[in-house]
Parts: structure tokens; sequence; C-alpha cells
């Protein structure tokens, strides 16, 4: 199976502009490509993870990537999906959040010795001046044509800013940047970048008379059809001090019935006869491929060494089995017991499992507390010290938040 017919059996490929030509290029190890990554926050997310995925699989093809940070981009802003303008950051932000991401991207693309490359267009949008910018590629935009596109219709319902509305010129003149300058002949993206990419091919062409290609990935979309990579407290980070490895591990443990090989396709590197096989499965075996996919994401993200004690820790909650000290864990001092006791409320914030002490008597009246495999049926409920000796006490948040309390 070529590489272009495994992405496709995986349910990658959602647009192409020159199937053939594509085809060709990553199948032989010809395409110098590019992917984009605006640092609006200083960790990459679940929302990444795809692109990461597909830039490892065509650089073990023989590709080149080139990682492009939107140091410059950052400035403007994407508003693809957007109902509201995104939130303006400074200067000193957006370098900050490039160097966090350079970080994360190593884990995932080998740069060293040529075979990969990390470009920032900051380098080349911040010097531009405003006129010399409208002559070089203003000149070669339809503004008819680029009100039809789709990453800018939610927008316009609200008020699409002049700001915004640059955004896919200058990002046409990246990939216009990364073609003469490195010879990028590919771009990939989103599905929700296909206009702004088909700006940058017809850049390329417009100004060199050269040909150049772009394919978009499918969304991480969940059976639902809403992105993937959120959860109740916000998005499901690639950091570990931002999402931890366990609840990035518990986020892909607890995906639909209906997600499960669809993920498994599109993010490991499993065969894909294993996963076929896998989609035969049935019942409690459902959860063992859920084990499976969140073992394998984790692995890759933080480390084997983490998804395992990740797994040990989900599986002790729930099974005999599993070692209670790789639980997420919270350590009581002298300083937190008043009479020798401590509530349960407090017990509940200190871990981190309510947001408030309003937010730990709801979850107690409603019956969704345990401690100790008890639950707990009063919001006055207290618990003497020793009661945190040895492994300690497990409090459980619903059924899938708990945390290991000891002293």
């Amino acid at each position: 199976m070529t590489l272009y017919d495994e992405l496709t059996a995986r349910g990658l490929i959602a647009q192409v502009t020159d199937e053939e030509e594509v085809r060709e290029l990553i199948n032989n190890g010809k395409a110098t490509f590019y992917i984009g990554f605006d640092p609006t926050a200083d960790s990459l997310h679940v929302g990444h993870f795809m692109a990461l995925c597909l830039m490892k699989r065509l650089q073990q093809a023989g590709n080149k990537p080139i990682a492009l940070i939107g140091g410059g981009t950052a400035m403007i802003g994407d508003p693809s999906g957007r109902t509201d303008m995104r939130k303006m950051m400074t200067p000193e932000t957006i370098r900050h959040n490039c160097e966090c991401f350079k970080k994360q991207m190593a884990r995932f693309v080998d740069f060293s010795e040529g075979k990969a490359l990390m470009v920032n267009n900051a380098d080349w949008l911040l010097p531009m001046n405003y006129v010399e910018m409208l002559r070089e590629v203003g000149a070669h935009f339809s503004v008819n044509r680029m009100l039809t596109a789709e990453c800018y219709k939610q927008r316009m319902v609200n008020g699409l800013s002049f700001l915004e509305f640059n955004y896919m010129i200058m990002q046409s003149y990246d990939f216009y940047q990364l073609y003469r300058e490195y010879g990028c002949n590919l771009q990939f993206g989103g599905d929700d970048q296909w206009s702004n990419m088909l700006g940058g091919t017809e850049l390329i062409r417009k100004k060199l008379g050269k040909d150049a290609y772009a394919m978009t990935i499918t969304l991480l979309l969940n059976s639902e059809g809403k992105k993937m990579g959120k959860t109740a407290s916000g998005a499901v980070w690639l950091d570990a001090e931002k999402t931890s490895p366990y609840d990035f591990y518990q986020y892909w443990r607890n995906v639909d019935d209906a997600d499960v090989i669809k993920c498994l396709k599109l993010l490991t590197f499993l065969p894909l006869e294993q996963i076929e096989e896998m989609s035969r499965w049935q019942d409690r075996d459902i959860n063992r491929a859920k084990e499976i996919l969140a073992f394998e994401l984790t692995k890759m993200i933080h480390s084997e060494e983490e998804a395992v004690k990740a797994q040990e820790a989900a599986r002790a909650l729930f099974s005999a089995s599993g070692s209670a000290e790789n639980m997420p864990s919270l350590q009581l001092t002298d300083g937190n017991f008043t009479d020798g006791q401590i509530s349960i409320v407090e017990l509940l914030t200190l871990s981190g499992l309510c947001t408030s002490n309003g937010d730990a008597r709801r979850n107690i009246e409603q019956g969704g507390v345990e401690a100790g495999g008890v639950k707990v049926g009063s919001f006055t409920e207290k618990y003497p010290a020793e009661s945190f000796d040895g492994d300690g006490l497990i409090i459980r948040r619903g059924k899938k938040k708990f945390v290991r309390v000891y002293r």
C-alpha cells in the first residue's frame, strides 16, 4: 500500500488540488511540505494532533517537513471557524508561545541534519511595509472572490474586521515565500483552511508561473460533528503541566464507542489490519480498544513510562489490578487539619475535584461524591487524620474523576 493510499484508508484526506500530482510527490519522497501553527497559546493541543502525526508519517516516507510557526499571522488572528474576533496578543506573548511550540514539535518531527525545517513567518511578514504588501500581494487577490470564502462566512454575520480580512493574504504570502526560499511545493492544513491554501497556490502561479499544491486533512470531529479535544474544564493540551498524562489518557479512554476506531485510524501508527480487527470487537472488548487508543496516544505525547502509569492508575480505580501509587494524588499536611479533622468540602476543593465550596456542595447533594467507596451523604462530613494513613483515602467525584488523598 502506498503512503497516499494509506492516508486515504485512514480517512485523513479531505480535499486535494491535484490528486495525481500530490500522490506522485508524497509516494516518492519528493514533497517539501509545510503546515502552519499559529501560537495562540503556550502549548499545542489535541486539535494540532493530526497535523503533527501527518508530518511524522510523511517524513518517515522521505518527504521534508517545514513547521511554520505563525509569529506574524498571530498578530492578526485567523477568522476561520470563528464567530468573534480573536483576542489580540502582545509580541512578547507570541514569542513565548513560539518557543513552547518548538519544544513540543520536536517529539514528532526529526529536525536533525536538515531533515526538517522550523521557520517563523514573523521573519518576513513583520519587516514588510503596508504599501509593499498591497503592491506585491494585494494586487493578485479579488475582493469579490475572497468574500465567498468559507473561512469568512461566520465572521461576516457579526462583522468581519479589516484586520482579519488580511489573514488570507498573509497566509498565501507564506506559501509563496516558502516556495521561493525552500522549494516548498505542498501545503497541508485543516479542512477549514481550504480557501486560504488555494490563495497560496494561486499567488505562486500568478507571480512565479509555477505549480504548487494543497491538501486538507479531516478535522477531528466526534460522531455528533463536534470538534474533539475539549472538556468541561477546557482544551486537552499536549503540555503535561496543563493537562496531566493521566487526564490525557482518560480523555481518550472515555471517547464514545462510535469514535474509537476512527481515532485509532486517524491518530495512531497501528497497522490498519490490526485496527480493522478491532473494529469487529463488541461489548466489553470495546473498552480494550479504548485502552489501546489511550495508551498509544499517551505514549506518543508523554512517553511509554507515563502511559503505563496512567493506565495503571485508571485500572486501580475500576478494578483490583493496577497501582494506587500512580493515581492522581494530594498529600495533606498537619496544617490542613482542624482539631485533627478535615471536611469533605475542603478535600474536594484542595484536590481540584471541585472548583469551589459551592461546586463541592452541589456535587455532594446530587449524590456524586464518594470517599473510600462510600457515598458521601452530607457536605458537613469530616474525616480524621488517621483516614489518610497508608495508601490514603480515594475521593471520587462522578464516575471518572478521583484523587488519592494521603498524609
